[in-house]
Formats: C-alpha cells, structure tokens, sequence
C-alpha cells in the first residue's frame, strides 16, 4: 500500500514529538531505566513486558512491586531463586485472571533459562535470527501450560507484549528503548505492537482496513510503516501513539 504524502508528514511528525523521554513516565520500559547492568535490564523489560496489559495504573503497581522485592537486581533475585520468598505455587490470584502460579512459573522457566544461557540475550543469539524466530522460541521457552501462562502458546495471536519487549531490546538510538540487542538482531525486522487502540488509529489514517488483530495484521502494519520509516518501522509505533492523543 502507498501512504499518502499527507499521512507520511503527520506520521514523521508525531513520530519525532512523541519519541522523547518523557514518553517514559506513564510506560512500562520506564522500569528498564532504573536498573543497572544489561543482564538485569533484559530481565526488567521481559517482566514488565509481559506484565504489561489491563489497568495500566494496576499494571504499574505490581511490576514496581517485584522490583522492590528484588532490590532492583531481578537477574539475581530470579537466578537464586529469590522469588520463593514471596511467591509460591497456587491458585490464589496475582493479577487479573493470572494466579500465584502463573508468575511463580514465569520464574521458574527465566531461572531454567539464565542457568542454560547466563543471559537473555545469549538465548536469542544461540535461537533466533529476526524478531518472529525470536518471538516463536520465546513463546516456546516461556509458554506454561498447567496456569494462565503470561506469554502467549504460539503466535496466533499478535504478540503485542513480545513486540514490545524486542522493540524495547533492539530500537537503539532511542530515549524510550534501549537497544542493547541492536547488533543481534536488524530494527527493521521489528513486528508491530498491535492491539485495538493501535488498529483504530491505522484505521482511521486508512492505512490498513481490518479489525482483526493478529500477528499477520501487525506484519501487514509494519510493512507500510517501513515506507514512512525506512530501515526503523517502529517509529511508527510512537507516531500512531501521537496520532492517536492528538485525535481522541
């Protein structure tokens, strides 16, 4: 699809004012810059990733509360298994519809992971090539079973919590992600965080015209962003963002 010369302005335009580090205040990769060492970085941004949906206020909360239990140093606090202190294996409810379990099993396969590969990204490097391997062995490694499983079975789905989490890994150059994967993994074969909000915002810019909100959808997305943001599709994450404030 061709993107209008009007549509490309407003995208570069609300690309360029949204992208900028206050952007970082109401948003889950805040949490990334607020630790320290790339190890526990990662670790942060996958918690928080797939923390990431809801109530963005309850969202916040509990992800700041882990934090606070490991001391701002999660890479230790889930590799000698820490997290037993305060989370256990039950059906008592965590967050929404995920219980005790479902994030005590979140640890126990990052535990299993950092033991294997001493790092997140060594398991990306060792496993993927391009951001879809990369969320397909995530999913992979991380999906459970016998709980609600904070990471999606396969990529059915849109996978906008994974999305997001490699946007926040491999975007460099950036006040909002911190592209310590950069030279693992190219920013152009990024996938869209696609969700309702953001395929209303498509829609009404009629650059896409589907309500379905799938991984085939976000991957049509991102490829008409790559016309607007050559080599960087992603900053037309920040762009419908824009668009999306400026227009409700």
């Amino acid at each position: 699809m061709i993107v209008s010369f009007e549509v490309q302005q407003k995208l570069i335009k609300y690309a360029e004012q949204y992208e900028q580090d206050t952007f970082l205040c109401q948003d889950p990769a805040q949490f990334m810059h607020k630790v320290a060492e790339n190890n526990n970085r990662e670790v942060v941004a996958f918690i928080a990733a797939a923390l990431s949906y809801g109530n963005r206020e309850q969202f916040i909360k509990k992800i700041d509360a882990i934090l606070d239990y490991s001391n701002g140093d999660l890479y230790n606090y889930i590799l000698e298994k820490q997290y037993y202190k305060h989370f256990y294996n039950s059906t008592d409810r965590f967050y929404r519809f995920h219980t005790q379990q479902s994030i005590f099993n979140l640890f126990e396969k990052l535990q299993q992971t950092l033991i294997q590969y001493n790092s997140l990204r060594n398991f990306i490097q060792n496993n993927a090539t391009d951001t879809l391997s990369a969320i397909k062995v995530i999913t992979k490694q991380f999906y459970t079973s016998n709980a609600p499983s904070f990471i999606p079975m396969n990529i059915a789905s849109a996978c906008k919590r994974l999305c997001m989490f490699m946007r926040w890994m491999v975007r460099n150059n950036s006040p909002v992600d911190l592209g310590i994967w950069h030279d693992i993994i190219d920013k152009k074969s990024l996938i869209m965080p696609l969700d309702t909000h953001v395929m209303q915002q498509a829609n009404k810019l009629n650059i896409i015209n589907t309500k379905t909100v799938s991984m085939a959808t976000a991957i049509k997305l991102t490829n008409i962003m790559l016309e607007v943001f050559p080599n960087d599709p992603l900053k037309g994450d920040f762009a419908l963002f824009g668009y999306g404030v400026n227009n409700k």
